[in-house]
């Protein structure tokens, strides 16, 4: 089959400007007079079938004409390929269509990308700032704002929700106006939501989120590379080791090297005992939230073995930084492969002891089954990847369908839900958690030997004896620490299936040592801003449910 982007080169000839054929995906750079001819046609031609819209991210290229770029990351669940659209945006002409029409997920990905660089989305029902204050001037990834450039901005900004067509079930009562959040326990997290009551059932719902935003993209593209993972660690936090390795595979796919088979493989193995505890989290939170409390010391135990587990292997627990570019930090601890059966053991315990306290407990029945329900189409639309999409039937896992780091070598199987509801949810989790542990003991059995690191000195700092032994080494390091690594020019989407889903780094280089423009792709971005449809119509106590149950990581989210 041709390549999405020769079948939309062949269709829209005259609006190309432009093809980078390194990647399959592209990017395709085009006008912007026909996108959403474009964007229409991608979704909607058979040979193309972009199901998915999985981000926008927008570009300031400061000093050229045009100046701003728009970039549309599509992907087709049945064709398993991926389409990157770039579209030239001049700054005196700085608006294209709105894509809401076509996917649910423009909604907030054209949202952030106006609050950032100011890009206007014509025709989009709601276009107001998502992650700044409402009062906030400016937009702050443009290229020209100065970066210390802060504003205090201290007032609660409070939402006018329309009650047009809205009637109360009693005909004389009012509606009741509360906040969800964005300091309140059955959040979890610095999440706002502004509902609307009728009595118990919600009739509308308006997420506001922003709360934790520190700024990761523009801090991210103030220091080197390497000094990226830190930062990284601080998105989803339940589970840092994965947000490393996404970030390093992005950058390594931009140099044009893979890291060592042995790195490949304890990748593997780490990244699955971090999976499996993200989902400790998500199931022992979202039971408590129902008031079943034993269950969450249940699922955090086996946790705690898992962070003994890093601290031996890199020193921290919570944020680990562990891998790097090109590889790892360092090699397995003697005694490893022991703390790891041990985990798998208290793990099996735990797992069991949740299964018999919830699987057939009339109480978590009755909370959890056909609430919060979401089909296939709307699923996909809204963005859903991860255990979340799989709830609802979608069977997408990038490890399968995009192998990377040796995954295509082992047996495991992708479970899948029915309803896409909180129940789906729960028991797809625990199911991955155990396809999780069949990756890892498979993983075990033959580590391979060799460096945990690649020996190309322009990636990697020479041994201590080379840099203290020869000139060449003490010359490898001193560039290496003064100027870091550098990526030829160019622009790589990097993703992996991090533990809510398909996580992306989309990564832009100038050939110098920091990078130029990087766009995170969060899975909980989207998660969340299906919340409304997702709540809307049930009872207030179900919200908490169904919230808990998407499991939304407010460090994602924001960033």
């Amino acid at each position: 089959m041709a390549r999405p982007l020769d079948i939309v080169r062949a269709k829209f000839a005259d609006e190309v400007l432009g093809v980078n054929e390194a990647w399959p995906e592209g990017p395709l750079v085009v006008k912007k007079d026909r996108i959403h001819e474009i964007l229409a046609f991608c979704k909607d031609n058979p040979d193309l079938s972009m199901d998915f819209l999985m981000d926008i991210a927008g570009v300031d290229f400061l000093g050229q004409d045009p100046r701003f770029e728009v970039v549309y990351n599509l992907y087709s669940l049945i064709h398993k390929h991926r389409l990157l659209l770039r579209v030239k945006v001049p700054e005196s002409d700085l608006a294209l269509p709105t894509a809401t029409d076509l996917w649910k997920s423009a909604d907030w990905g054209e949202r952030e990308c106006w609050d950032q660089y100011g890009v206007v989305f014509t025709g989009h029902p709601f276009l107001r700032r998502i992650l700044n204050h409402e009062d906030f001037v400016g937009h702050p990834l443009r290229k020209d704002y100065p970066v210390e450039g802060r504003q205090v901005l201290k007032e609660t900004v409070d939402y006018d929700i329309s009650r047009q067509g809205l009637e109360q079930s009693d005909g004389v009562g009012n509606f009741v106006e509360i906040n969800m959040g964005p300091a309140h326990t059955a959040t979890h997290g610095t999440l706002r939501s502004k509902v609307l009551l009728d009595g118990e059932i919600i009739v509308k719902l308006v997420p506001e989120i922003g709360y934790l935003h520190r700024g990761f993209e523009i801090m991210s593209e103030q220091v080197p590379y390497q000094h990226v993972i830190p930062y990284t660690d601080r998105l989803n936090y339940c589970s840092c080791a994965m947000n490393n390795t996404c970030y390093a595979m992005a950058v390594e796919k931009l140099l044009g090297i893979e890291a060592t088979p042995r790195a490949q493989r304890i990748r593997v193995i780490i990244d699955e005992i971090t999976r499996i505890i993200d989902h400790c989290v998500a199931l022992g939170v979202n039971a408590m939230d129902m008031g079943a409390f034993t269950n969450f010391w249940y699922a955090f135990w086996p946790r705690e073995l898992a962070y003994d587990i890093f601290t031996k292997l890199c020193g921290a627990r919570l944020t680990t930084a562990y891998t790097r570019i090109g590889g790892l930090s360092n090699d397995l601890y003697d005694g490893f492969v022991d703390d790891v059966k041990g985990f798998n053991k208290a793990l099996n315990e735990a797992i069991g002891d949740i299964m018999a306290l919830l699987k057939k407990n009339r109480i978590f029945n009755e909370r959890v089954r056909d609430v919060g329900m979401i089909d296939k189409e709307l699923a996909i639309s809204y963005g859903f990847t991860g255990p979340n999409l799989r709830a609802a039937g979608v069977e997408y896992d990038v490890r399968k369908a995009h192998p990377y780091n040796g995954y295509d070598q082992f047996d495991f199987d992708i479970p899948l839900g029915e309803k896409g509801d909180t129940w789906d949810r729960f028991f797809v989790r625990v199911e991955e958690i155990r396809q999780s542990q069949r990756i890892i003991e498979q993983a075990m059995k033959d580590i391979p030997g060799g460096p945990v690191m690649v020996s190309d000195y322009k990636i990697a700092l020479p041994p201590k004896s080379a840099v203290y032994g020869s000139i060449e080494g003490l010359m490898a390091h001193f560039k290496h620490i003064m100027h870091g690594i550098e990526p030829p020019v160019g622009e790589v989407y990097g993703l992996t299936e991090a533990a809510n889903g398909e996580l992306g780094f989309y990564i832009v280089s100038d050939g110098g040592p920091k990078p130029y423009r990087i766009k995170v792709r969060p899975p909980c971005f989207y998660y969340y801003s299906a919340f409304p449809y997702l709540a809307e119509g049930s009872f207030i106590a179900d919200a908490v449910v169904v919230l808990g149950s998407l499991n939304v990581i407010a460090g994602e989210l924001d960033r």
